[in-house]
């Protein structure tokens, strides 16, 4: 059953007020046992809630976190990230979505595997672009956002692979003909598209 807020049922009055509690900047941290509850914002801005999706635009409303406590991010890196995404043919908000998940926005961050920078660029692709300074903002997002547009048109602008491909590689994404079984990867394309979501309706 899918419920939205020109319709909603008893069953999700609460979980309603929960997603408007969102959109003032409260964090969801949980919700009833009935069983987990998905939500989706559609292109005109309406909240859609569901314990059963039937598309992937629905995800966990756990997964749903403000952007606001970015936007001093988001005016730092802002008009670079804008520019080098029109550039690369990326929208901004899918960069940022990304630089969100990958280091929230920490240009020195570096993870377990050796992954540098605000984008999280491998060693394999710092050489291969040949960056001189990994964790020089230009360099890392022009690298980063050029292999995002690689994958776009790998997989058709199918975000879901390929934001799966950029976490677990296109290898495993293609022999696998769809996201990996991966937990680590299947949670990483959510957060994702949560965020790129949630900064499309800052902007619209």
């Amino acid at each position: 059953m899918t419920v939205s807020k020109q319709k909603t049922s008893a069953r999700f009055c609460k979980s309603i007020l929960a997603g408007f509690a969102w959109g003032l900047g409260i964090c969801i941290c949980a919700f009833p046992a009935e069983g987990e509850v998905y939500m989706h914002i559609d292109e005109q801005g309406v909240y859609h809630f569901t314990d059963s999706p039937r598309s992937a635009d629905y995800i966990p409303a756990a997964y749903f976190q403000p952007p606001g406590g970015h936007f001093h991010d988001i005016n730092r890196y802002g008009g670079l990230i804008k520019s080098i995404a029109e550039a690369h043919g990326v929208r901004p908000e899918l960069v940022l979505a990304v630089i969100r998940v990958e280091s929230g926005f920490n240009p020195k961050a570096v993870s377990r595997s050796g992954a540098r920078g605000l984008m999280q660029l491998m060693p394999v692709h710092i050489q291969n672009n040949g960056i001189s300074d990994p964790f020089d903002p230009r360099q890392n997002i022009t690298a980063g956002t050029r292999y995002l547009s690689r994958l776009l048109r790998r997989y058709k602008g199918d975000l879901n692979l390929c934001l799966a491909a950029y976490n677990a590689g296109p290898a495993a994404v293609d022999h696998y003909r769809g996201i990996p079984p991966y937990p680590e990867t299947r949670k990483y394309v959510q957060k994702v598209l949560s965020s790129y979501r949630q900064y499309r309706s800052t902007q619209e």
